[in-house]
This record gives structure tokens, sequence and C-alpha cells, in this order.
């Protein structure tokens, strides 16, 4: 199956993103088929305003798994949790990495009360942005619309290419 999933950091984030793509890369449980540049873009809250945390570097890849969407949230948050990550009810607090599935082929489910794909695909341009570099052509079902469509409707502008 192939999937699309998030990368997120504000804390070493330069350093935590590559780490992430190396541990991911290195998997047996994925096959990495593209990666996005790293973008950052200012820290946001629930409301998509501004917070005064440090910047994130946001980044997606495109991979196959022999996964299903449980097991790969596990495997995703098993390495959130050997890179320092500890969850807590604020969803957009600093963190070391963020990894999200926001694809699970064309299916639409639910892991955990998590809905994939990821509603934040709409709602912001750091997750947009970097899924529209690796899938362009996706096609976000409640929508019609593709990744790159999404995309285009974010001014680049309030992001920066860092690769």
């Amino acid at each position: 199956m192939q999937v699309l999933i998030t990368l997120g950091s504000n804390i070493d984030r330069e350093q935590n993103i590559d780490e992430a793509i190396a541990q991911l890369e290195q998997s047996s449980a994925l096959r990495i088929l593209a990666v996005s540049p790293v973008y950052v873009t200012p820290a946001v809250g629930p409301d998509g305003e501004r917070t005064a945390q440090a910047a994130f570097s946001n980044a997606a890849i495109r991979a196959e798994t022999g996964l299903d969407p449980t097991a790969l949230r596990d495997a995703l948050r098993t390495l959130e949790a050997a890179m320092g990550r500890v969850r807590t009810s604020d969803k957009f607090a600093p963190r070391p990495i963020d990894l999200d599935i926001a694809f699970y082929g064309e299916e639409m489910t639910e892991v955990a009360g998590k809905t994939i794909p990821d509603g934040d695909v709409l709602r912001f341009a750091h997750v947009a942005t970097p899924l529209a570099d690796v899938a362009g052509g996706w096609v976000y079902p409640q929508t019609g619309q593709t990744l790159a469509e999404i995309a285009a409707c974010y001014s680049i502008e309030k992001m920066e290419k860092i690769q």
C-alpha cells in the first residue's frame, strides 16, 4: 500500500527531521518512494493562528508498506518515542518529532480517533505543501481536489523551503 506520512519538529528541528527520515529509510516496514523538501513554518495553534513557539520544520514522504493503518501508526509512535517525543493532551505542544499518516492509499479510515486522510491537509499549508511535493496528483476524497490544487490555495511566502 502506498502511504503519505508527514513529519514535523520544532525542537532541534533540522537534526530531528533528518534523523526521522533516516530511520524511516532503514525501516523494514517501509520503502521510501519520495521525500519532500523541508520547509520552515511558524508554529500555529488549533485556530491556525501563529503562536510564540519556535518555528517548525515540516516535510512529507511517500512510501510503500505492508502494514495496516494501526500497525503503521504504532510503528510511527515507536519511532517518535525513541526520538524523545512525549505526547501530552496539547496537540500543538513543542516536539522533537511528529509523524502522522496523512493518506493510506485511497482508503478512508480512522485510527485511534484520527481520520485518514488527515483533515489537516485542508487546514494547514505546512501539511498540504510537502504532501503535494511527493504526491501532487493524489486526490483528497472529501473535496475531489488534488494535493497540488489544495497546496496552491496557500501562500508559499509563509513557508521557507530549506532543502
